[in-house]
């Protein structure tokens, strides 16, 4: 999707029926619920692009738990629920962060203030954030390096090709940049300081019947090179010496921290991070809705797929809310209803 007319000024004051804060899967297809009952709406986003988490920790990973699809790439994804949304015409603001959130006096309308300088006047909201800004753990060796061969994530595949790559993690983006980057690096070295994983264990009988090879109870200790990695050294315990190893290309998936910034003094009421909904996905703030990795209730399944009814179920119950003559049920959106 192009994000061209997002950049473009913006007024100080801007007003909608429905603002889908985060442009992640819940996100864009809470658009397109929205768009579907006839609201005016727009989708803001601190990151420069749509897609969220997926776009920004692993757009190449094959995704394998949505309904319909067998296999999906990751940005496949993100395009296909963007032309979706695209069908009634949201907003897209990027690069726009929501700082304040409180309700008018008098209207009811949430009103909410952004790190642009804008004041955004919603009737509701559906907060979609997924678990907030996102930001790589550290690798203390490799930080002079970053963008000189070391990296956090994998944004494209091509750019390791024939390369000697040592990836350092034992959760699942360490295991799936491995499978995915096997057939096309010149070699393949995972290394994790323990001898369990926290991947999926299919993906790591997957790796170990590859030609990956895997070093446990080790650590990288160091990176060398000129102007670009070359060396990366590993202890490996009961080893007397470091392993050196070629690495034109290291990526270390040690996972990242999470920060909801402003959301925290909204008075949502979070709690270890989520926001607690009712069946309604209504927040402890009137008006205010939520989607998604960020909420929390009673049996809570952490998946895209049921993001995507968190975030149909948010939009019509705001749609009834803000236009009581509506039904809940929006009917089937088949072609040609």
């Amino acid at each position: 999707m192009s994000t061209a007319t997002t950049r473009a000024a913006r007024p100080a004051i801007s007003h909608v029926d429905l603002l889908v804060v985060g442009a992640g899967p819940a996100g864009l297809y809470a658009a397109y619920c929205a768009g579907h009952r006839g609201l005016r709406t727009a989708v803001i986003d601190a990151l420069p692009e749509i897609g969220g988490q997926v776009v920004g920790m692993y757009p190449e990973k094959t995704i394998l738990d949505i309904a319909g699809y067998p296999a999906v790439r990751g940005r496949d994804l993100v395009n296909a629920l963007a032309a979706q949304a695209e069908t009634y015409g949201p907003e897209f603001w990027l690069e726009e962060e929501v700082r304040g959130l409180t309700s008018a006096a008098g209207t009811g309308e949430v009103v909410l203030t952004t790190s642009a300088g804008r004041t955004i006047h919603a009737g509701a909201v559906v907060l979609a954030g997924g678990i907030g800004t996102f930001t790589p753990r550290p690798f203390t060796p490799g930080l002079d390096w970053l963008g000189r061969g070391v990296s956090y994530f994998v944004p494209d595949l091509t750019v390791h090709d024939d390369k000697d790559v040592v990836i350092i993690g034992g959760g699942d983006s360490a295991f799936d940049w491995a499978l995915h980057l096997e057939p096309i690096a010149r070699s393949v070295t995972m290394v994790h300081r323990r001898d369990r994983f926290r991947a999926h264990k299919g993906s790591v009988d997957r790796v170990r019947d590859s030609n990956v090879r895997m070093l446990v109870n080790a650590e990288v200790t160091a990176v060398r090179g000129d102007r670009w990695v070359s060396t990366a050294e590993i202890s490996v315990a009961g080893e007397d010496r470091p392993l050196s190893l070629p690495a034109q290309s290291i990526v270390a998936a040690l996972g990242f921290t999470a920060d909801l910034g402003a959301m925290n003094g909204w008075g949502l009421g979070l709690v270890n991070r989520r926001i607690p909904v009712t069946t309604r996905m209504e927040t402890a703030i009137p008006r205010v809705y939520a989607a998604g990795d960020i909420t929390d209730y009673p049996g809570k399944v952490r998946l895209i797929s049921v993001g995507f009814g968190e975030a149909a179920t948010a939009v019509n119950n705001a749609a009834v809310l803000l236009d009581p003559g509506l039904d809940l049920f929006p009917g089937h959106s088949t072609e040609g209803d």
